[in-house]
């Protein structure tokens, strides 16, 4: 889980600089929420193991993202 949280993080990391660099935000946001809505979902696994309450956050926050991600495409 770890080392898919890091690929998952340096995904989000890499498509927000290119955005940025580029100008091209319109077409790489999309792509930058869902690969956000992943690493939400990873990290709400792995909270889930520790503490339930802050799983359920990450667990909501994952589904608003991955909604607006998808009305986006």
């Amino acid at each position: 889980m770890i080392i898919l949280r890091i690929i998952l993080a340096i995904t989000v990391i890499t498509l927000s600089c290119y955005g940025f660099i580029t100008g091209d935000v319109g077409t790489i946001v999309p792509y930058m929420l869902l690969s956000c809505g992943l690493l939400f979902i990873v990290m709400g696994i792995t909270e889930f193991k520790k503490r339930k309450a802050d799983a359920f956050y990450y667990f909501i926050l994952s589904a608003f993202v991955l909604y607006i991600a998808i009305y986006i495409l």
